[in-house]
């Protein structure tokens, strides 16, 4: 579980303004307490791979458990005003929102699952301004959890199965993305993390050596690596590009005899610039005709998947992999764009509607129901997911329907797995495991997919479509929706 205190004192103000003005609206209305379900999910897979890594639900539970406004919250709301400079907030809406809690039930993917566009990640269900308030926070939470996972697990397939170091802690986006980063990375697929404080508050492996500044600071480098080596014999990983690579290595291996001399070793040696296939090929012959062919060389230098795919083949010798600055921002993708909305609401007489949002794009028109999804595995791994609602069940045999193109249609026999299970009631959490189990979950869950879906370039499309009587209530849905709207 995660650090008591990590989400404390409230953070309950940290949301868009336009989800207090709605539950206020709802509040008016006498709406604010009627049941609804909102799922969250996301439109494309990102870095244009063919899956995403589901990450961030413990650290969205643990936000959602505390979930309250105190009264210094309240107070900063009642002096907001409205744009003609009257108080935005009822003051009777503010006592009503002192006293709530979140009192939602969740259900969501179990970090680390493998997961697919327009699969929801996370269900919510619970009083209406309640499960809209927290729209914001879940989707700044998972959103970017899932996104740098699944940043990890592609930079770790390209490696190969040779370890990922994440490096990353100098260049994230604050204190909290740093944090938020170095715990889904690990959970990834990264082997450890530089930094320090991810490693006290989850358990995480944390990995350093020296910088660059350690070598300036001596008059030559033979004497920066001898006093390193005296002063931390056990962690000798020497960086060896402060002025001239290859003679870096020379004196690396210097330092390495003294080493073995006194019963210790030369754990490798660091190249952080230049032609790192060439550098590491020539440092390889270097150590091993040195008789260190158990040194490795360890590589960074803004290194993300395809430079360390490029570099594998291109044969460079190198064994772990430092990647810092595209990993943990997510490089050429900033953002997951995961989305929540709602799917069904409460009506008058007690059942529920389900709901649908249009869009000019097939792609941004959600689904409406209480969704569940459900993966179908054959002799070779998962062979398709079905996203259905359990306000109708799922039959025997099953359709599924691409709902972006109808003719992709698929018969699927027998019982899958439910992706989608337990974590919250009534506010209270009901799930256990850990990062461990997530990060033990995702490379499990990776090495059972067929290769062309992990695919960096061009990756196989994995079967994910609505259970085919969800597909044609949408689509009834959607063309009633339509002829009403051009009625109006």
């Amino acid at each position: 579980m995660l650090p008591a205190g990590l989400y404390r004192p409230s953070l309950a103000l940290l949301t868009d303004l336009y989800q207090l003005t709605m539950a206020q609206g709802w509040w008016r209305c006498g709406m604010h307490r009627r049941l609804a379900v909102f799922h969250l999910f996301f439109r494309k897979h990102p870095f244009g791979g063919g899956f995403a890594v589901a990450a961030g639900l413990e650290p969205a539970l643990d936000y959602l458990a505390h979930y309250r406004f105190d009264a210094d919250d309240l107070a900063w709301l009642a002096g907001v005003a409205d744009p003609q400079g009257g108080r935005l907030f009822d003051p009777a809406f503010l006592a009503e929102l002192g006293e709530a809690r979140f009192d939602c039930d969740v259900d969501a993917m179990p970090e680390g699952t493998i997961a697919f566009a327009h699969e929801p990640l996370l269900r919510v269900t619970g009083p209406l301004w309640m499960a809209a308030l927290v729209e914001t926070p879940l989707l700044n939470i998972v959103n970017f959890q899932t996104l740098i996972a699944t940043k990890a697990a592609r930079v770790a397939l390209a490696a190969r199965g040779e370890p990922v170091l994440e490096f990353g802690l100098r260049r994230a986006q604050g204190i909290d993305g740093a944090l938020s980063a170095s715990r889904a990375a690990w959970l990834g697929g990264c082997a450890a993390t530089s930094n320090v404080l991810a490693g006290r508050l989850f358990g995480i492996p944390v990995r350093g050596t020296h910088a660059h500044s350690w070598v300036m600071s001596f008059d030559d480098e033979v004497e920066a690596f001898r006093a390193y080596a005296r002063a931390m014999p056990g962690n000798c990983v020497f960086l060896v590009d402060t002025y001239d690579t290859l003679q870096g290595v020379r004196h690396a291996i210097e330092v390495g005899r003294e080493l073995r001399a006194v019963g210790r070793r030369l754990a490798g040696v660091r190249l952080d610039s230049g032609d790192l296939a060439w550098l590491s090929t020539q440092a390889r012959v270097l150590l091993d005709e040195a008789g260190f062919d158990d040194a490795a060389i360890v590589a960074s230098n803004d290194l993300d998947e395809r430079v360390i795919a490029d570099l594998k083949n291109q044969g460079a010798a190198i064994a772990l992999w430092g990647v810092g600055t595209q990993l943990v921002t997510g490089g050429d993708q900033a953002a997951l764009g995961g989305v929540y909305k709602l799917a069904a609401i409460q009506g008058d007489d007690g059942g529920w509607q389900v709901k649908v949002k249009l869009s000019e794009q097939a792609i941004k028109t959600s689904n409406p129901g209480i969704l569940q999804v459900t993966r179908f595995c054959d002799g070779s791994g998962p062979a398709a997911d079905v996203i259905w609602d359990e306000l109708h069940g799922l039959g025997d045999p099953v359709t599924m329907i691409d709902p972006l193109d109808p003719t992709r249609r698929k018969t699927l026999r027998g019982r899958g797995e439910d992706l989608i299970t337990r974590a919250m009631r009534g506010g209270r959490i009901v799930v256990g495991g850990g990062l461990a189990e997530a990060r033990v979950r995702a490379a499990e869950g990776l090495a059972a997919f067929h290769a062309g879906i992990k695919r960096q370039l061009n990756p196989h499309r994995y079967p994910v479509g609505l259970e085919g009587g969800l597909f044609d209530r949408k689509q009834a849905m959607v063309i009633a929706a339509r002829a009403g709207a051009r009625g109006a």
